[in-house]
Parts: C-alpha cells; sequence; structure tokens
C-alpha cells in the first residue's frame, strides 16, 4: 500500500514529520509531507511502541468508520465495532488493549485522526499525534 521512503527514516524523522500534525502547537512548515512519507513516518513509531488508541474526529460516521477501519488494519488490529448511529460530526474512540469502541457526537472543529502511541518502557514512544488525514491508509 505505501510506497517506500526513498531513504529510510531515522526515529526522529518520523517523529519530527508526524508532529507537524500537532493540534495542541501547530508546526509552521513550508509544505506538508506527502502521504507516503507520513505513513512511513507513522509505522516507524508504531513499531516503537506497546500499543496505539485512536481517535477519529469526521463530518458522519460512515467516513470515520472507514478512516477508524483503515488505520486499525494498518496499525495489525483487528476491529468489529458495533457504532451507535450519530447524527452529524462524530468521534470515534478505539483502545484495542480494553476492546473499547464507541461514537459519540462532537462539536469541535478538526477534522482527523488522532494516534497515541503508548508504551509500557520510557525507552518506548509515548506521544500523541494528529489530526492526520482520515484517508492516510487509503488507496490513492
Amino acid at each position: 500500500m505505501s510506497t517506500p521512503h526513498p531513504t529510510p527514516l531515522t526515529l526522529a524523522e518520523a517523529h519530527r514529520i508526524l508532529k507537524q500534525f500537532d493540534c495542541l502547537k501547530p508546526q509552521a512548515t513550508e509544505t506538508t509531507p506527502d502521504k507516503n512519507v507520513i505513513r512511513d513516518a507513522l509505522l516507524l513509531v508504531v513499531r516503537h511502541s506497546d500499543y496505539q488508541i485512536l481517535g477519529i474526529c469526521a463530518d458522519a460516521i460512515a467516513p470515520g468508520r472507514q478512516a477508524l477501519a483503515s488505520y486499525a488494519t494498518a496499525l495489525g488490529y483487528t476491529l468489529n465495532p458495533e457504532l451507535a448511529p450519530v447524527e452529524g460530526a462524530v468521534y470515534i474512540k478505539f483502545n484495542p488493549k480494553s476492546n473499547l469502541c464507541y461514537a459519540d457526537s462532537y462539536a469541535g472543529e478538526h477534522r482527523g485522526v488522532l494516534v497515541s502511541c503508548q508504551s509500557a518502557y520510557e525507552s518506548g514512544i509515548n506521544e500523541m499525534y494528529g489530526h492526520l488525514p482520515l484517508d492516510l491508509f487509503e488507496p490513492d
């Protein structure tokens, strides 16, 4: 699905690329990396964490569910959520460790995916990245 980055990314480079999407502290950048680079960066930091919690902010339940499915699959999670119908914008949370998955209405302005990387050890990645593109793992 992902075209490899010409030069393998270092963990520090991957973190820098993903932090450009930090909704709490927007980073000033000249250009947004292409989807292949963002995918490669995310998959690299995921390998350095024990598990990830996903938060999806979307305009409606259908695109939110699609983003959740594509991210979960790309990160190696099996997912069969029974999400309650939600009218309008939605926030979906998925925690694979507890198998918790729910959807609720969302009044915020952000759209995209939050990926919270969790590690049991200090040397692992304990960071939140996002809002990443909803369609990051969709075919181009």
